[in-house]
């Protein structure tokens, strides 16, 4: 059964505001001193589990590890027996053959339910609920675009839909202080994370507006993400659900003509969808640092992964 002593990484919700800030600290450290680390994970094995189609998730995680010395195992969801069994039974096999778990599920309670039985750290790679692992790249990005300004002056500002990559952002930017200015005109209740929320309202680092161009005039970065989750991109039953979505998303579009109200970098966690909630100018303007942060999920995984396993 899964010790309490075992640390995991399933949402910023279980680590305290000190532990945010050394890791990101860390993160930044490792991505400085990538030498430094070859070699940590020798004789140490990551399996990451897939349920959901991934490139940067996954290519990062194998390389992290590669280049630390490590081996990653690729487990898929549908060819394993994953599939068949009590998923916490399947967990607590697989944590007595690896030092470490990587999975990137559907849905938060099947993530806890493989946590429960695992005996080594589990990390989400992303589910419905939470992308933390993208929060810290997301962060180490704004921090070493703009290394002399705090963290806790920084405004950012997110448009789109509420959803995992936003509650991480929530939890990440209130435990460091930095200001978040949501634009969510999709905020479904079921997709929120409320004690991230109310956390960051006490903190006072969480807002929202309703006007695009007073909610990113002042901003330092402005965030976007996909309006329609991947997994039902092209799918012909989400096809209605898309379009009505597409219409009520379009004005809030990053594009240039909005670049011209604000002094804003722009950042997306990726796949880009051009055209809809970004434009293909946007997303090569020398205003984007999109491909920074997509460059940066290596570093920060990286420790993560030492944090877990060393600290």
């Amino acid at each position: 059964m899964n010790s309490p002593q075992i640390k995991h990484l399933i949402s910023w919700n279980d680590w305290a505001d000190a532990e945010i800030l050394d890791l990101l600290q860390f993160a930044v450290h490792v991505k400085n001193h990538r030498a430094n680390y070859l070699g940590h994970m020798t004789g140490r094995t990551l399996a990451m589990l897939f349920q959901k189609t991934s490139t940067r998730t996954r290519v990062s995680f194998e390389v992290a590890m590669t280049e630390m010395g490590g081996h990653a195992i690729y487990l898929d969801w549908m060819s394993s027996n994953f599939q068949l069994s009590d998923i916490d039974l399947e967990a607590e096999y697989l944590s007595r053959n690896v030092s470490v778990i990587m999975a990137r599920m559907r849905k938060n309670e099947d993530l806890l339910q493989l946590k429960s039985g695992s005996q080594v750290p589990v990390i989400n790679g992303c589910d419905n609920m939470f992308h933390p692992c993208q929060s810290l790249a997301d962060v180490l990005t704004i921090a070493q675009d703009n290394p002399k300004k705090p963290l806790h002056e920084v405004k950012l500002t997110y448009i789109g839909v509420h959803n995992n990559v936003v509650n991480a952002l929530i939890g990440i930017t209130s435990a460091l202080g930095m200001e978040l200015t949501l634009l969510t005109p999709i905020a479904e209740k079921e997709n929120i994370d409320s004690e991230a929320v109310e956390r960051a309202k006490k903190k006072g680092t969480l807002k929202w507006a309703t006007d695009l161009i007073p909610a990113v005039k002042n901003a330092d970065y402005i965030y976007t993400d996909t309006w329609v989750d991947m997994e039902f991109f092209n799918d012909p039953a989400f096809a209605d659900k898309k379009k009505a979505r597409l219409e009520l998303m379009m004005p809030f579009q990053i594009n240039e003509a909005l670049l011209k109200e604000t002094k804003a970098k722009v950042m997306h966690d990726m796949p880009i969808h051009s055209g809809y909630e970004i434009t293909r100018e946007v997303v090569r303007s020398p205003r984007s640092i999109i491909f920074q942060q997509a460059e940066n999920r290596l570093d920060a995984q990286k420790a993560v992964i030492l944090q877990l396993l060393e600290a």
